[in-house]
């Protein structure tokens, strides 16, 4: 059988959770060649420069379109895409850059095409700021794709309601849970004070860490606000950047510059660490912070398990999936507007419990170590690669043999 996974994000290009999520399942779906036997091909088809490893394949926007809007340079990408797909099994397409290709391969070929859904544009009207007209271009490709699509694989329970609510002309049938995953041997605990000492960050002090992108989905002003409110020996460290926009960007950075007059150990790192940095600040963390408003489940929270973090993160979305409430650290309250924006109906309080269940966990570290403790344990054997490769390697067959 060949499978050919189509995705924005690979090696070396990855900026977000779906491009981490790609490279760990190819690498776990070829592993299984052993136990499949050499008539097992999966192939990459990935937007951006070329590359050097085999089975993949790199695609650059059409010259034709190098000056177009962003999601019609996207469309192109696809074109280029789907032609070399002839051959293909099985095609699988990770968020709505590649869905396109993935739905024309499919149309064109007479294959199954299998969508992996890392979060849903209706439920990001924010994106609409980033995008423009873009938006409504990538939310009519999302829609199509789904509809169309032989399979979906949610990476939540969470995830799946979402998907049904927000496309309701879908078949419940073909909508399947599988969760996003972790590689406990690569994420692990790292001491390194050094490192921490150069960036400004004193292990010896309760610290709260937050990893992510300055986009609205990921909550960080409500972070920054209820950050007032934390003792004042508490550090507060923000590895964030890739903003969404400007605006986003200037209200982030006035936030930050508030806490700063008002408080010392707030440390801004707004560049990409490589993993053995964030493995050291994630291992000298009293507790990771996920404020998210939307979050499909959210790598990042096992990226923290794995490193031995307790997590303190919001109960909405795939989250209390991952974070069990007391045992590997804490969920915040949240009542959201029901307009796909995530927004809390009152922001204030949302603001109040974060602050108050953070300081609960900074304040009592033998219990934040614990619940670290428990989340590493439950991120190696919950969520491990090889459990997820052999599900979704199963789902494949389905399809094929049922002539799906």
């Amino acid at each position: 059988m060949r499978v050919d996974i189509v995705t924005k994000e690979y090696p070396p290009e990855i900026y977000g959770g779906a491009g981490v999520h790609v490279t760990e399942l190819v690498r776990s779906l070829r592993t299984l060649r052993q136990a499949q036997g050499p008539a097992w091909d999966v192939r990459v088809r990935a937007f951006g420069a070329e590359r050097d490893e085999e089975g993949t394949a790199s695609y650059a926007v059409p010259a034709e379109l190098s000056e177009a809007n962003a999601a019609i340079q996207t469309l192109g990408t696809d074109l280029e895409i789907v032609g070399d797909v002839a051959g293909a099994d099985v095609v699988h397409s990770h968020t709505w850059y590649a869905n396109f290709a993935g739905h024309l391969a499919s149309l064109l070929h007479a294959i199954p095409h299998v969508v992996t859904a890392h979060s849903l544009e209706p439920l990001r009207p924010w994106k609409a700021e980033q995008l423009g007209g873009g938006y409504a271009v990538s939310s009519h490709i999302e829609k199509t794709a789904y509809e169309g699509a032989a399979a979906i694989v949610a990476v939540s329970a969470g995830m799946r309601a979402d998907i049904l609510r927000s496309y309701p002309a879908l078949d419940p049938a073909k909508v399947h849970v599988i969760y996003n995953g972790i590689d406990a041997e690569a994420w692990h605990p790292v001491e390194d004070p050094e490192f921490l000492a150069a960036n400004g960050i004193d292990p010896a002090r309760p610290s709260v860490v937050f990893v992510g992108r300055i986009t609205r989905q990921k909550g960080l002003p409500y972070l920054l606000r209820a950050a007032e409110q934390l003792p004042a020996e508490v550090q507060l460290v923000l590895c964030a950047g890739a903003p969404d926009t400007p605006e986003i960007l200037a209200e982030v950075e006035e936030l930050v510059r508030g806490l700063q007059a008002t408080r010392d150990g707030v440390v801004w790192i707004d560049r990409l660490l490589p993993r053995h940095e964030l493995c050291a600040i994630l291992t000298a963390a009293t507790t990771f912070v996920c404020p998210s408003v939307y979050e499909p489940l959210g790598i990042v929270n096992l990226e923290a398990m794995a490193c031995g973090a307790a997590v303190v993160g919001t109960a909405t979305g795939g989250i209390p999936e991952v974070v069990v409430d007391g045992e590997t650290g804490r969920l915040v309250p949240i009542e959201q507007v029901q307009d796909g924006t995530g927004t809390p109906v009152d922001p204030q309080r949302f603001v109040d419990d974060l602050a108050r269940v953070l300081t609960e966990v900074v304040s009592d570290p033998d219990r934040a170590r614990g619940y670290g403790a428990a989340g590493r344990r439950r991120a190696v054997e919950d969520f491990g690669w090889d459990r997820i490769a052999a599900q979704t390697a199963a789902l494949y067959r389905s399809l094929v043999e049922s002539g799906r």
